[in-house]
């Protein structure tokens, strides 16, 4: 069986920015603020990090480093490692620390690459199964499902649910074992070259995309069908 194993933030889908994910946490607790404030809030927020799935932290502070290495081995060090960061922000009220970690979370806070739906569609069209290993503390099946992505879905492999971080081979085994692949005719896709490059260690092929805002990257994804056709081919000997 040939298969594909995709990274989720970053390659398959993107993360609202900063600003939105503060506005709709605002919105939530029914806060108001001043544009400019906003705007300040926001770019201090992305310095730190503290948006899941968004720029990477500037620095790391004291409390926040003993975490942050391993925060996607469970629910509650995720959460305290991305409010942990948040908390280095000044807000009008500390309630919206927990309430931008829950919003990030929330289908909503998340957008499809363009190109997406074409892909995945076109790989189950294929008969090639379809794997999402992700490093991160919380579920985001509920992401694929509202966005009607979930059917093309065969297996999810999250770092939370097995105390596993990428780059462990331990996760693409399982990953692989989840869709009875043998590693040696998958394909992972993945926009970070150390976590995601892991699965080389297995044998797997990889296939690297650019973490951009979804508008910028409108058919970054469509390369991995002819990357999948390829493997197809090679397994089943033809042109050989």
């Amino acid at each position: 069986m040939i298969a594909v194993l995709f990274d989720f933030s970053g390659t398959l889908f993107r993360v609202e920015s900063t600003a939105s994910w503060l506005r709709g946490a605002l919105a939530e607790r029914e806060l108001e603020l001043p544009e400019p404030e906003v705007a300040e809030a926001a770019a201090a927020l992305e310095r730190m990090g503290a948006l899941p799935g968004g720029a990477s932290p500037a620095w790391l502070p004291e409390d926040v480093a003993s975490v942050w290495g391993v925060r996607d081995k469970s629910q509650e060090l995720h959460r305290a490692a991305y409010t942990g960061l948040s908390r280095h922000v000044q807000l009008p009220d500390e309630r919206l620390h927990d309430t931008l970690y829950d919003r990030h979370m929330t289908p909503a806070a998340w957008e499809p690459y363009p190109d997406a739906p074409e892909v995945l569609a076109g790989l189950r069209q294929r008969g090639i199964g379809v794997g999402v290993i992700s490093n991160i503390g919380w579920d985001l099946r509920p992401v694929f499902r509202e966005h009607g992505l979930d059917q093309y879905v065969d297996a999810y492999v999250l770092s939370f649910e097995h105390g596993i971080q990428k780059p462990d081979p331990r996760l693409f085994r399982t990953a692989c074992a989840a869709l009875s692949a043998d590693p040696r005719e998958v394909l992972m896709v993945g926009d970070d070259c150390r976590a995601d490059g892991g699965a080389a260690a297995l044998g797997c092929s990889v296939h690297f995309v650019d973490h951009l805002p979804a508008a910028e990257r409108p058919d970054g994804l469509r390369p991995v069908l002819d990357l999948a056709e390829g493997r197809r081919a090679e397994g089943s000997g033809v042109g050989a």
